[in-house]
């Protein structure tokens, strides 16, 4: 018998599937992580990653010094540390509230928070192969991918890289 679904998802478009496929992954990857957390935590400790190369914390530090601190800015701030600090709790990143650099504050990896994010990077690639995404899957998503990137990459230039 056919997956009651068949029909649904022949009838999606691309946004639609899209986004069955995130979800999919990322329900995979909550599953069978050692440590429970929520998807919004998993994006914000692959931030801290990606943030901690020099390349993008010079980045970060030349657009804090160039926003303006208002009332929207200080509560945007303020909602992110609540959410850098649960990361901190669950011993997964360490959270510098007075660095030297310029920033309000700063976040790193701990070794779990490493240890997490391999496992994840694991999980991501069973879930590909569960999945059955091909070589040829692949190539045809990386076309895609770098079709896509100039829509965000436009939009953060022109916001000038302050979101």
């Amino acid at each position: 018998m056919a997956h009651p679904h068949v029909n649904a998802i022949e009838n999606m478009n691309a946004s639609s599937l899209i986004g069955l496929i995130q979800e999919s992954k990322m329900t995979y990857v909550r599953e069978n992580l050692s440590v429970f957390l929520h998807e919004s935590q998993i994006k914000l400790l692959k931030q801290v990653k990606k943030h901690e190369k020099p390349h993008h914390k010079r980045i970060r530090i030349r657009q804090f010094e160039k926003a303006e601190k208002n009332k929207w800015f200080n509560t945007h701030l303020e909602l992110y540390l609540k959410s850098y600090q649960k990361l901190a709790k669950k011993g997964l990143i360490e959270v510098d509230e007075s660095p030297e650099n310029g920033l309000a504050y700063d976040c790193s990896l701990t070794d779990e928070g490493v240890a997490v994010l391999d496992e994840i990077s694991r999980l991501e690639s069973e879930w590909e192969d569960i999945v059955g995404i091909t070589d040829d899957d692949c190539e045809v998503l990386k076309n895609i991918a770098l079709n896509s990137f100039e829509i965000s990459y436009n939009h953060k230039k022109k916001r000038g890289y302050i979101f």
